[in-house]
């Protein structure tokens, strides 16, 4: 068997400020979408929102919804497939052939579907590197090394899809305020409250949580994969990343600035009806839940839209530092967490699932969206804090990150099997 003429990861000295700014500021965000999980202690109304105590949870849960909601795995999937090109490209240019990096990066997806039930099961149901491990599978067997029109085609259908689903969306808002739903609305009316479905927080014993635990990934990660938005999300970034988008801001300033502006405004025009809806500013018809999928069907497309637009303006940020002759303190900090994004990623649920399930301290149950918001900014800083000291250790496993050296070396083989490359 003979070895790949690899490079091995990226070394510290060739990584690009934009990603890493990009995955930073993505682990705020997903740890604050994770906070739902562990309020077990309050009852969700009929669309599937935690019930506002107080006007602090209002504000809190607008902002989430028009900021949060839906947009932060879209950015995830985009970054993912954005560093699978990068490495495949990487790859290639040091010698190896398309399909032995094909074959690398298989072995990583793997891995990431192995650690993402180990997630699961241990700590969070909604972990999302098995189905981005699973996603990488596919998209890297039929597309990572596919010519431009191929990748343009799957990424215009995959638009056009979405496009579909939002006029869906409008479609049934129009409906439903014009009372023609009325009579499927009376037929799903189910009461005015609803229990949280994730009942793996509520649980006190662990053993037990374990189950719904898993049943909740199986059931993430099947509607992830077989989705539109995760996949095309992928797609965009393989298309990005072909350009050097992220490593090369600077040349595409128009494109950023169309995608920034655009981006943002569409994610905030497709998840506004929802967030009204959610706080009470707006009392949406009788509907026995209805408004919870027609507003799915609007925020899932423009919540792409969203999280590209994230992407841009991370790039436009990392153009402007790059401009500087130093980097600032809030930009270095929140680099060194992208950098160790997937050991951040684990820590929070090792952080959070102890002190906030019912197996462990259950402090959830004594939360509210508020402050529960206010802990999960807490968790983050404490990996920015954790990250920074470890920009300075000697031991390389803490260096880089534990997760991230283990998925390194398990995707690439000890430093000796791989032929250096100068």
């Amino acid at each position: 068997m003979r070895e790949l003429p690899t490079r091995g990861p990226t070394r510290p000295k060739e990584r690009a400020l934009a990603p890493d700014l990009a995955r930073g500021v993505m682990l705020l965000l997903i740890v604050l979408s994770n906070t739902t999980l562990f309020l077990w202690g309050v009852q969700l109304d009929p669309s599937g929102q935690p019930v506002a105590a107080g006007n602090a949870d209002r504000v809190v849960q607008f902002l989430m919804v028009t900021l949060v909601d839906v947009r932060v795995y879209p950015l995830f999937a985009f970054l993912f497939g954005y560093g699978m090109m990068h490495v495949f490209l990487r790859q290639t240019a040091a010698g190896a052939t398309e399909s032995d990096t094909v074959r690398l990066l298989r072995r990583r997806g793997v891995w990431l579907v192995v650690l993402g039930f180990l997630h699961a099961a241990l700590l969070l149901p909604t972990d999302v590197l098995g189905a981005y491990g699973v996603i990488g599978l596919v998209l890297g067997a039929l597309l990572l090394s596919s010519r431009e029109r191929a990748l343009r085609r799957w990424i215009w259908t995959g638009v056009s899809l979405l496009t579909l689903l939002f006029a869906v969306g409008i479609t049934g808002l129009a409906l439903l305020w014009s009372g023609a739903l009325d009579y499927l609305a009376g037929a799903s009316q189910s009461g005015d409250e609803l229990p949280n479905p994730f009942t793996a927080a509520e649980t006190s014993s662990y053993a037990v949580s374990v189950v719904p635990r898993l049943a909740t990934w199986f059931g993430v990660t099947s509607l992830t994969t077989l989705g539109v938005t995760a996949p095309i999300a992928m797609l965009l970034g393989f298309w990005a990343a072909r350009r050097r988008i992220l490593e090369e801001p600077g040349r595409h300033l128009p494109l950023l600035r169309r995608v920034a502006v655009g981006g943002v405004s569409l994610g905030l025009i497709g998840a506004l009806p929802t967030a009204l809806f959610t706080v009470g500013v707006v009392e949406p018809p009788e509907t026995g839940g209805l408004e919870g999928p027609i507003g799915l069907a609007m925020s899932w497309p423009t919540g792409l839209a969203g999280g590209l637009g994230y992407v841009a303006v991370f790039a436009l940020v990392a153009v402007r530092v790059a401009r500087r002759e130093r980097q600032g303190m809030v930009t270095v900090a929140v680099g060194s967490v992208g950098r160790r994004s997937l050991s951040c990623y684990l820590a929070h649920s090792l952080v959070m699932a102890p002190i906030l399930a019912g197996w462990g301290l259950g402090l959830g149950e004594h939360m509210t969206i508020a402050t529960m918001a206010l802990f999960a900014v807490g968790t983050w800083l404490v990996t920015v804090v954790a990250t920074g000291l470890a920009e300075h250790a000697s031991n390389p496993v803490v260096r880089a990150g534990p997760a991230d050296w283990l998925l390194r070396r398990l995707t690439y083989g000890p430093p000796a099997g791989r032929t250096p490359v100068t």
